[in-house]
């Protein structure tokens, strides 16, 4: 592989990596970074008090901005060392260690006591480390295990052995820490989250905010409803009580000052009128700030107004609705990859920079495909005006692709009658009974963890069947959490006729859609259109699902495939479509832009008239 860098790669200071607060929707006024350089070796011993190396956190070991630049293989263990001095004042009452996501598993220890573990790579997840901090140097360490596919865990695109002809849409695994690691010191009494739902046709916002009392040892890691907290996690007597009696205080601005306020009890919901409301879409992004106090502890947070449903255009067709308006979902399969940090953004400016440009092209969302970003992203969305199409990340045993692409592909008939049961667990890699369970705590992880960001339109619990089973129950498990989005069941094949929309993959020519009576037509995903820049390709192989030569060839073909195939099925019932993809990633070569971010491939003019004309032809049908 030719490694490839952006700007920002190199660019970037080993003092001051992705410093940024990095959970923007409950912001505290104390926060101390840990990224930076900590001890790390790979071996096949469980523990270790030898580092024969130093790792940039939060960079995965298998990437170049690490300074490792080694794959973790599922024998090995992947052991981190930091020691840090907490400033003088810092703490509080209690001291709470956060980790943005570590892929697989790890154990933590401080100061030779294991404080936790985790399993699972895309969810932030925190301990109390109150009782076994120590005054002057702490001694921080972690023991990770990875097996990618050999293990049932979600991976995304992450995979060890490439075999199959479809191996170019799998890209390089990576280990370890890959979120920021960082501190915050919080009252004995703190809000432990927050969940915030828009009543838009109320006009009003419902706040409900849940403290805790502060344990030693309890893993706080996005837990779903309904799974509950070991004994080490439990309230001592009395604690209950008196969280129930303590008043949670909440005042909303906007921009010109105190719009409203109320008081609550904690866990208990509270929907505040919004005078003269002014509502959330990617042409007006348009936010609230909030403020939640209960006793001595305070978080700052925001909102946006907006509404997301089904209804029926002007012509008796489904269609996806904003704001109790037809709206057109025009995005791009975005994989969120870079070629020096892979799936970490070397900065927070990089972050900025593929989402402006997007917005810039004329796109209004991104379809996140089976990524957890970090949160920071999801924010940028809500301020810059950028809907979010969200994506679980796939797990399961080893795919046959046979079965998962080429037949489905083949046959559309096929692709929608094949069951997710019990019975097609073995074909659908889902034997392991602990990985389906995992899944389920970490989709509904997921939901509540990235829950309050406007942003986000869509959950899509299952893509092209990698891993699929049991679809039904699993948009059950997301309606239980979130009434408030739209779902993609299964999205491009093995359709179990429940969520929202009716998914297509289209990469070939002749798309022709009906109206449909239950769900929205949904294109999501097609295109893939391959141009290899020269001096800009990262891997000999190059994959795409049609190529070009040229910049002038790609955007012609381009306008073509939405004069034949996109606009003459907009009256038809056509509700969204997404592009693939933002970026070349490795061997696939079919972004709009270089994987290093350095050439754009099309002429952006055209681009930016082809999209705007797809919003005036969709404004005019739905009338």
């Amino acid at each position: 592989m030719i490694q490839l860098i952006t700007k920002w790669g190199k660019d970037l200071k080993k003092d001051q990596v992705l410093q940024e607060y990095p959970r923007p929707m409950m912001v505290r006024d104390s926060y101390l970074n840990l990224n930076g350089e900590w001890d790390c070796c790979i071996s096949q011993e469980r523990t270790t008090d030898i580092y024969d190396g130093k790792i940039l956190v939060p960079f995965s070991p298998e990437t170049l901005l690490s300074g490792i630049g080694k794959i973790v293989r599922p024998g090995d263990f992947l052991h981190y060392r930091k020691v840090f001095r907490l400033p003088e004042g810092f703490l509080k009452k209690r001291l709470l260690l956060h980790f943005g996501a570590v892929d697989q598993e790890c154990e933590v220890f401080l100061n030779g006591t294991l404080v936790g573990s985790h399993k699972g790579g895309y969810l932030p997840f925190y301990f109390d480390i109150t009782d076994v901090l120590i005054s002057g140097d702490n001694e921080l360490k972690l023991t990770v295990t990875d097996r990618t596919e050999e293990a049932p865990h979600a991976r995304g695109k992450q995979k060890l052995v490439k075999k199959s002809r479809y191996s170019s849409l799998f890209y390089t695994p990576q280990s370890g820490i890959w979120k920021t690691v960082w501190l915050e010191s919080v009252e004995e009494l703190y809000v432990e989250s927050l969940r915030i739902t828009p009543f838009f046709d109320e006009r009003a916002v419902e706040v409900c905010a849940s403290l805790t009392r502060s344990q030693n040892h309890k893993d706080k890691d996005a837990r779903p409803e309904g799974i509950e907290a070991d004994a080490a996690g439990k309230a001592e007597p009395g604690d209950e009580e008196a969280e129930r009696r303590e008043t949670v205080r909440i005042t909303v601005w906007d921009q010109n000052g105190v719009v409203a306020a109320a008081e609550t009890l904690p866990g208990q919901a509270v929907r505040i009128k919004l005078p003269a409301m002014h509502p959330w879409s990617p042409e007006d992004p348009y936010l609230y700030d909030l403020l939640v106090e209960a006793g001595k502890d305070q978080v700052s947070s925001y909102f946006g107004m907006r509404k997301l449903s089904v209804g029926r255009d002007g012509h008796g067709i489904l269609r996806f609705f904003l704001n109790n308006q037809p709206f057109f979902f025009n995005g791009i399969l975005d994989q969120g990859y870079w070629p020096e940090s892979l799936l970490t953004p070397p900065s927070d400016e990089a972050l900025v920079y593929d989402i402006v440009r997007l917005k810039e092209l004329g796109y209004n969302t991104i379809r996140k495909h089976i990524k957890v970003e970090p949160e920071r992203f999801y924010y940028h969305c809500d301020r810059l005006g950028m809907i979010v199409w969200q994506d679980m990340p796939n797990g399961g045993g080893d795919y046959d692709m046979n079965f998962v692409t080429d037949k489905p592909n083949a046959s559309d008939e096929f692709a929608r009658s094949v069951k997710d049961g019990a019975e097609q667990y073995a074909m659908f890699r889902r034997e392991d009974a602990e990985g389906r369970r995992q899944y389920y705590e970490d989709l509904s992880g997921m939901v509540s963890a990235l829950y309050n960001y406007p942003s986000i339109a869509v959950w899509t619990p299952f893509n092209e069947g990698w891993g699929q089973f049991d679809a039904a129950k699993a948009t059950a498990l997301i309606r239980s959490q979130d009434e408030t989005r739209l779902i993609n069941e299964a999205c491009g094949w093995f359709d179990q006729g429940g969520g929202d929309m009716y998914s297509i993959h289209n990469y070939s020519e002749g798309l022709a859609v009906a109206p449909q009576q239950d769900r929205v037509v949904a294109l999501t995903e097609f295109g893939g259109y391959a141009w290899a820049v020269e001096g800009h390709v990262a891997c000999e192989k190059a994959f795409g699902y049609q190529s070009w030569t040229s910049g002038e060839e790609l955007t012609d073909a381009y306008r073509r495939l939405w004069e034949r195939e996109i606009y003459p099925n907009v009256e038809k019932g056509l509700s969204a479509a997404i592009y693939t993809q933002t970026t070349d990633i490795e061997e696939e070569i079919n972004g709009l832009m270089t994987y290093d971010r350095e050439v754009g491939k099309f002429d952006e003019d055209e681009l930016r008239r082809l999209n705007q004309k797809l919003y005036d032809l969709f404004s005019g049908v739905t009338l």
